[in-house]
C-alpha cells in the first residue's frame, strides 16, 4: 500500500489554525501528522485519498488564513528509509525506552519496545500514542485480556504484554501493519499477542479487561457498539486520535449510549487520549 504525503506551509499561522487543518483532514481519513519548521506533514492511504473531498473541506479555511501544500506519493519501498531519516528513540515517564533495531538499548529503562514501522504507523512519537502509553502505565493489566483496534505496529499492544496482560488481540484493517504487529511482537519477545487483518468485523465474539484504541473520531463512534459489545462490566476502555474540542464531548455523547462512562483524559497539543469504564 502506497501513501499520500502533504506537505504543507502554513506562512507563518498561529497554532490553533493548524489545528483547524489538521481537524478537517482527520475527519477525512488522514491518520498520522508530524510538525516541522512552518508548517506540517499529514499522511492517508492512497485508497482513501480523494482529492475532491480535500479540496471541499479545505475551503473554507483559505478565506480565515494563508496556507498552501503540495501532494507527493511515498511507495512501500521507500517506507523505510522515510522513517529511518526522521526516527528517534522517544521516552515515556522515565519508564518506557522506544527504539528501532539500528538504535542501541538502554538497560537503565524498565520497559523496552523495539519498534520497525516499516509501513505501519505507531511508533510513540505522535501526541496520541505517547498519551495512551502513559495511561496505560497507570493501569493494571496484570492476567487481563486486552484488545487494540487499529494496532499499527503493535507498540500498545507490545506494551500491555509487558505490563502483564494474559492474552491481547490486535487489530488493523492494513495488511502490512497486521504484519508489522506480527513481526515487531516476535522482536519484543510478546508471543501472546494475536494479529487479526480487518475491522469490527472480526472483533471475536469474546469478553476483554481492557479496550486501546487509537484511531480517528469517526471510526470510534461507528465502533463504539461493538467496542462495548465485548467489553466486560467494570472494565475499562482507552479512546485516542482526536481533539479536544469539539470531538471530546462527542466521543461522551456516544459512550453513554453503551454504558460507558467517562473517567479522566490527558491533552497534548490539542490531542486527546481519554479513559471510559464500562458500568
Amino acid at each position: 500500500m502506497d501513501y499520500y504525503e502533504l506537505l504543507f506551509t502554513t506562512h507563518p499561522t498561529e497554532d490553533y489554525q493548524q489545528d483547524l487543518l489538521i481537524d478537517a483532514l482527520a475527519s477525512i481519513g488522514f491518520d498520522t501528522f508530524e510538525e516541522i519548521e512552518g508548517g506540517f506533514k499529514a499522511y492517508i492511504p492512497d485508497a482513501d485519498f480523494n482529492k475532491e473531498e480535500l479540496e471541499e473541506n479545505l475551503a473554507p479555511y483559505h478565506e480565515m488564513f494563508n496556507f498552501s501544500y503540495e501532494v507527493n506519493v511515498i511507495q512501500q519501498k521507500n517506507w523505510n528509509e522515510v522513517w529511518e531519516s526522521n526516527f528517534e528513540p522517544i521516552q515515556i515517564s522515565d519508564k518506557v525506552y522506544v527504539r528501532a533495531t539500528f538504535h542501541q538499548p538502554k538497560p537503565e529503562f524498565p520497559l523496552e519496545i523495539v519498534i520497525d514501522p516499516k509501513m505501519a504507523f505507531g511508533t510513540g512519537h505522535h501526541e496520541t500514542t505517547s498519551m495512551m502509553m502513559d495511561l496505560m502505565l497507570d493501569t493494571d493489566f496484570a492476567g487481563k485480556d486486552v484488545l487494540d483496534m487499529g494496532c499499527g505496529t503493535g507498540i500498545l499492544a507490545i506494551l500491555a504484554s509487558k505490563l502483564g496482560a494474559k492474552d491481547i488481540t490486535g487489530i488493523d484493517y492494513d495488511p502490512v501493519c497486521y504484519d508489522s504487529t506480527i513481526e515487531n511482537s516476535a522482536s519484543n519477545r510478546t508471543d501472546n499477542i494475536k494479529a487479526l487483518c480487518g475491522s469490527k468485523e472480526v472483533i471475536p465474539d469474546a469478553q476483554f479487561d481492557v479496550i486501546l484504541a487509537n484511531i480517528n473520531r469517526n471510526i470510534l463512534l461507528d465502533q463504539m457498539e461493538r467496542y462495548s459489545e465485548v467489553l466486560k462490566s467494570g472494565g475499562e476502555i482507552y479512546f485516542s486520535g482526536f481533539y479536544e474540542s469539539p470531538d471530546l464531548d462527542i466521543i461522551k455523547e456516544e459512550a453513554v449510549k453503551y454504558g460507558l462512562t467517562y473517567v479522566n483524559h490527558k491533552k497534548t497539543k490539542d490531542w486527546v487520549a481519554a479513559k471510559f469504564k464500562k458500568e
